[in-house]
C-alpha cells in the first residue's frame, strides 16, 4: 500500500480528537515557555534576519580546530621558563600554589618537586618567539602564528574540562561550539555539512571521546558535528546497499519528506524538519564525499608538506589534509581530534613521540592553506583542555615521570582568519603556574573565535526552556590585542 494513504487511514476520528486534546496543550505551554524551539527551521530561515547573517565584516569564513585531547604540557612546548632549569628538583612553594584543588592523582603526594624540561628552546622566525625543539616545523611557521602563553580553565579532569572548551560548560548538553556556527553561520557546501569532525589517536591513548562533543545540544539536530571515518566509507552507509539504486533511494526520500511534512503540520515539531534536511544531506553526501577523500589528485609537493603519514587514513596528517580539502569546498566549522597527549608517565617518551606525530602536518596545513590563499580567512586554533603541572608526578629520577592536569595556565596557537601573526600574548610565572598577563579564559577564546567570524558573541542566542542561552554563557570578552 502507498505509505501516505496508508498514513491517512490510520488516523481515526478518535485518534484525532485524542492527539489533538494534548497536542493543543503541548503547543501552548511550549507558545509561552519555548516560542524559538517550535517554528518550523528549515535552511537558511532558522534565524531572524538581525541573527543569520553575521552581525559585522567577518575575518574569518571557517575554522579548523586543531584539539589536543588529554593537555599538551605548556613549558615543555611553547612556554619557555629558563629558570626551571636552576630550579630543578626544589620543592614548588605553596605561595605560588596557592592551594589549588589538585586531581587525585597528585593530591595525597609528600612532594611536589619541580622538574625542568629536558628538551631545548630555540628563538624561531623574524618575530624570535621561543618554541621547543620538539616542534620544529612549528617553530618554522611562527611568524604566521600567534601563541597565547595566558590560556585559563577552572576544569581540572578530562571530561569536563574538554566540555567546557567545546561548549563552554562543563555540564554535558550544551551546543558545541561547532553547532552554535552552523547555527549562525550555516553551509557553504549543499553537499556537504557544516561542521565536519575527524578523531585520530597517538601511539599511547587511553582518554576516551564522546560524540556528545559535536552534538548540537538543545539546538536542533541539523547542526551537529557529522564524524568522518579514518578508513572505509568516509561515514557509515554512504554507499547503496545491493540492489538498491540511486533513483530508488530518491524515491524513497521524497515519500519520508511527505510524510514528515505532515506530521510536522501536526505537530509543529522542528526535529521533523532537521531529520528530513539530514536525510537530505546523507543523499548529497553519496556523490560529494568520495571526490572529497580521494586525494589522488594531490601534487607530491603538497603531500611534502603533511610528512609521510598522510599516506596512513585515518592518521593526524591524512586528517589534516582532508581539513584543507573540506576548507576549499565550504565546509565551515572542521575539528580534528588527536589523543594521547595526557602524559601522565613517561612524559620524555610520550611526548616527544605525539610531538613527532603532530609538528609537521600542523604546520604543513598553515603553510597549504597559505600558499593557495585561504589563510586569510581561514581561522585555525590548536590547542588542548588544559596544561600540565611544573611540579613531578612520579619520582623525576626516574624517566617514567610525567605531569598531572593543569588548568590555571596552558598555551594554544591560533593563525589566519584576523588573528596577527608573529607575536605571543599574555604571561604565566616564573614557575609557569599562574597567568600574571593578560589571562584568556575559556569563554573569552570563544567570544574571540566568534568575532573572528563576524559575530557578536552576546547576541548570537538561542531560547530554550524560558531563558536565553548563549555560548560564552553570561562572560567572555574578545582578545582585541591578537586581531589584526
Amino acid at each position: 500500500m502507498n505509505p501516505l494513504i496508508e498514513s491517512a487511514q490510520l488516523l481515526t476520528r478518535r485518534h484525532f480528537c485524542g492527539r489533538t486534546a494534548t497536542g493543543i496543550g503541548t503547543a501552548a505551554l511550549a507558545a509561552l515557555l519555548n516560542a524559538g524551539t517550535v517554528k518550523a527551521r528549515a535552511g537558511a530561515s532558522a534565524l531572524p534576519v538581525g541573527q543569520r547573517l553575521p552581525h559585522f565584516a567577518p575575518r574569518a569564513k571557517r575554522v579548523i580546530y586543531l584539539f589536543m585531547a588529554g593537555g599538551p604540557s605548556q613549558m615543555d612546548l611553547l612556554d619557555y621558563k629558563p629558570q626551571l632549569r636552576r630550579l630543578h628538583g626544589s620543592e614548588l612553594p605553596e605561595s605560588v600554589r596557592h592551594g589549588q584543588r589538585l586531581t587525585g592523582m597528585t593530591s595525597g603526594q609528600d612532594r611536589f618537586a619541580i622538574v625542568n624540561p629536558g628538551v631545548g628552546f630555540q628563538q624561531r622566525g623574524g618575530c624570535g618567539s621561543w618554541v621547543s625543539d620538539l616542534l620544529p616545523h612549528i617553530g618554522g611557521i611562527v611568524d604566521d602564528i600567534c601563541i597565547i602563553k595566558s590560556a585559563t580553565t577552572e576544569a581540572i579532569n578530562h571530561d569536563p574540562a574538554i566540555t567546557f572548551m567545546q561548549t563552554g560548560a562543563q555540564q554535558p548538553g550544551r551546543p558545541c561550539l561547532g553547532a552554535w556556527m552552523a547555527y549562525g553561520l550555516g553551509s557553504g557546501n549543499a553537499n556537504l555539512p557544516a561542521f565536519v569532525v575527524m578523531v585520530s589517536s597517538g601511539l599511547f591513548s587511553d582518554q576516551p571521546l564522546f560524540t556528545r562533543l559535536w552534538n548540537a545540544g538543545f539546538l536542533p539536530s541539523e547542526y551537529q558535528g557529522v564524524q568522518f571515518r579514518g578508513k572505509g566509507d568516509p561515514v557509515l552507509y554512504l554507499s547503496n546497499p545491493p540492489g538498491v539504486t540511486a533513483a530508488g533511494r530518491r524515491r524513497t526520500l521524497d515519500a519520508l519528506a511527505q510524510l514528515n511534512g505532515r506530521h510536522e503540520e501536526a505537530f509543529g515539531d522542528p526535529e521533523i524538519n532537521a531529520r528530513t534536511a539530514q536525510y537530505e544531506m546523507a543523499f548529497r553526501m553519496q556523490s560529494s564525499v568520495p571526490e572529497l577523500a580521494d586525494i589522488s589528485g594531490e601534487s607530491a609537493s603538497t603531500l611534502a608538506l603533511y610528512g609521510p603519514d598522510v599516506h596512513v587514513p585515518g592518521s593526524y596528517a591524512a586528517n589534516c589534509l582532508r581539513a584543507r580539502r573540506m576548507a576549499e569546498r565550504g565546509v565551515n566549522f572542521i575539528q580534528l581530534y588527536h589523543r594521547g597527549w595526557d602524559q601522565h608517565t613517561d612524559l620524555p617518551t610520550r611526548l616527544a613521540r605525539q610531538c613527532r606525530d603532530t609538528d609537521q602536518a600542523s604546520a604543513g596545513l598553515i603553510l597549504d592553506l597559505k600558499q593557495r590563499g585561504l589563510l586569510d580567512d581561514t581561522l585555525v586554533i590548536w590547542g588542548g583542555e588544559f596544561g600540565r603541572t611544573v611540579y613531578a608526578q612520579g619520582d623525576i629520577k626516574s624517566s617514567s615521570f610525567g605531569r598531572d592536569h593543569h588548568g590555571r595556565c596552558f598555551s594554544l596557537w591560533m593563525a589566519g582568519g584576523g588573528i596577527q601573526g608573529g607575536r605571543t600574548y599574555g604571561e604565566t610565572d616564573d614557575y609557569c603556574y599562574n597567568v600574571v598577563d593578560r589571562p584568556l579564559h575559556v569563554h573569552d577564546l570563544n567570544a574571540t573565535i566568534l568575532h573572528c567570524l563576524g559575530m557578536d558573541h552576546e547576541a548570537l542566542t538561542y531560547r530554550h526552556q524560558g531563558r536565553d542561552f548563549r555560548l560564552t554563557d553570561v562572560h567572555g570578552q574578545v582578545a582585541r590585542e591578537i586581531l589584526t
